[in-house]
């Protein structure tokens, strides 16, 4: 049966609460999971939202109260249709109903909105045009302390859906410093006031702010406090306690292993989630500036909870690699020195020890990246930020370099087969070298450089010279040699098997390969020289066609275009190596 918006609308015209409340009521059960509207309707689907707003600013009864805010809810998800919602005045009315307006002087809390992706929509896009809009709304306020927490959740959704949607109310919850009236809520993270609900999605209506607009971000994160706010928020909702300096338990559970802790409940994996959230958004260009002792010391603090993050179980398999994603996008933000909490807890038994340090948190890590790797679904956003954090780690902690080296390149045995064929997690990274995706290919060869201490003789031993060509082209280090990196050395690596290969294996491919017959054997001097000037002429054909861009190696170890000078000299004399030295090391040449 078709809802007839024209007799709901009627009977909220008459101003009578009881005949609102039976129609609205009627109207949120008809609609309550209609995600698509007609065109048709716009108009009197705007209609209907002056009118609620009108309601909304009159004394009501909860019943009511919460009717209203139900049908904004429904009637905030058609971004066609929010010049009723997107005014100052009317998304004070909302923020009041939300507790979190800044105007009152009694405010008690704040909430961010929330949307759940089966009911308000995703948030992935910035949301709709900004319009304005025309509607004047009485200035008559609600309550600003409502304490039906059911009123204040509707009213965080429709704040949330409006930003979602539409710039313009973006704009406006920027200039009612909506994130200041959700922070005052937020620093009450231990009153057992509020629920479930109220806490999520004052979090989702923070992490909509704090994604949408950079100011707010900025003001979250200074003025506000932001990363102690949410380091607290995160310590409360997963019970934690200090045992000792920058080391984590479970409050009631200090002493168990991880591995034997019970999973987090889906309530406290849903909250962790959306502070992980915010707080990537807040501490995005961290990693890119230096940091004072005191936020260092915050960060090693924040740290710490990561690490226990990233040793915890969710509720199902699925939700703790979502947990576990969202920990590692966070843990990337972190200054690089800071990243020393990830091996500062004690060994114990049951632990992954490596040069007597505690490496249950770098193996974890590890786990977790080649389990993105083998999925290989949208590795750009996948493995990236696990591959990024594991190569910025190994390059600063010498303990976890080696202790990666040991599990991705072993002692090599194998020169059989090609470096990029195998099951091997080596295997698997060299492969990725070749990708189609640049950037995928590029620091998947960062990742093994860095464990080869960036030394190229031994990068190219472990991936060919063939896969390590970008790279060594990209960094000028085509003529070998070692990238500026700071490392200790390392004991020799090499194997029996590997030593009594070596002289015959080819560098290009990183394997020994059968003897193949000279092409060149029988001709005389004159021939090969026939031969080579063939070649070359068929090189500047191609080049003078454009069909091709002849390179060559500089003194500077880069590729360089090749002039049409060179050229002619290799016409003149083809045993001419333009920018070559007279004695390269074979090893090294491209």
């Amino acid at each position: 049966m078709k809802m007839d918006l024209n007799a709901i609308i009627e009977q909220m015209e008459t101003g009578e609460q009881d005949t609102a409340l039976a129609a609205l009521q009627s109207y949120n059960k008809e609609m309550n999971q209609c995600f698509t509207f007609s065109r048709e309707e716009e108009q009197d689907r705007e209609h209907l939202g002056e009118l609620v707003l009108s309601f909304l600013n009159r004394e009501l009864q909860p019943s009511c109260q919460l009717a209203c805010l139900e049908t904004v809810r429904i009637l905030s998800r058609d971004k066609h249709c929010l010049d009723p919602f997107i005014s100052r005045s009317a998304m004070s009315t909302l923020a009041r109903y939300a507790g979190i307006a800044m105007a009152s002087t009694a405010m008690a809390s704040t909430a961010t909105p929330a949307h759940n992706e089966l009911e308000e929509g995703r948030v992935e896009g910035e949301g709709g045009e900004g319009q304005g809009a025309d509607e004047v709304v009485k200035e008559a306020s609600p309550p600003s302390e409502n304490p039906d927490q059911e009123v204040i959740v509707e009213a965080l959704k429709s704040i949330c859906n409006i930003l979602l949607h539409n710039e313009t109310g973006q704009v406006v919850a920027a200039d009612l410093q909506l994130i200041k009236g959700v922070a005052e809520r937020l620093k009450q993270c231990h009153d057992p006031t509020w629920n479930h609900e109220v806490r999520f999605f004052d979090l989702r209506l923070t992490f909509m702010l704090t994604a949408l607009r950079v100011d707010v971000r900025a003001q979250l994160a200074q003025e506000l406090h932001g990363i102690s706010l949410l380091g607290n928020q995160l310590e409360a909702t997963l019970g934690l306690c200090w045992p000792d300096t920058l080391e984590t338990a479970r409050a009631g559970f200090e002493g168990v292993p991880p591995e034997e802790l019970p999973p987090l409940s889906r309530q406290q994996t849903e909250l962790a989630m959306e502070i992980l959230k915010i707080l990537f958004n807040v501490t995005f260009d961290t990693s890119r500036r230096k940091v004072d002792e005191e936020e260092a010391a915050e960060y090693r603090h924040l740290g710490a909870m990561l690490r226990h993050c990233l040793m915890s179980r969710a509720d199902g398999e699925e939700r703790t690699e979502e947990f576990h994603g969202h920990t590692v996008n966070l843990l990337g933000n972190l200054p690089l020195p800071c990243l020393d909490v990830l091996l500062m807890p004690k060994v114990q038994q049951g632990s992954i020890e490596y040069m007597g340090v505690n490496m249950d948190a770098v193996n974890m890590l590890l786990e977790f990246m080649e389990k993105r790797l083998d999925r290989g679904h949208k590795l750009k956003e996948t493995l990236l930020p696990s591959l990024n954090l594991l190569t910025e780690s190994g390059r600063i902690h010498r303990e976890t370099r080696k202790f990666l080296r040991s599990k991705v390149l072993p002692p090599l045995r194998d020169v059989k087969n090609r470096p990029e064929v195998g099951n091997a997690l080596r295997n698997k990274l060299v492969r990725l070298m070749t990708h189609i995706d640049t950037d995928v290919k590029d620091c998947a060869a960062e990742f093994l450089f860095v464990l080869c201490k960036e030394s190229v003789s031994r990068f190219i031993k472990y991936t060919g010279y063939g896969n390590a060509a970008g790279l060594l082209a990209a960094r000028g280090l085509l003529r070998g040699g070692r990238d500026s990196g700071i490392y200790s050395e390392d004991e020799d690596s090499e194997t029996e098997e590997y030593r009594e290969a070596r002289a015959h294996i080819n560098p290009i491919t990183g394997v020994v390969e059968e003897d193949q017959p000279n092409p060149m054997e029988g001709m005389t001097e004159e021939q090969k020289e026939y031969e080579a000037m063939k070649l070359v002429n068929m090189f500047d054909k191609l080049s003078r066609n454009n069909m091709i861009q002849p390179m060559q190696l500089g003194m500077d170890g880069k590729m360089r275009e090749m002039t049409p000078d060179d050229l002619l000299k290799l016409t003149h004399n083809p045993l001419f190596q333009p920018g070559e030295p007279a004695n390269s090391d074979s090893e090294d040449e491209a």
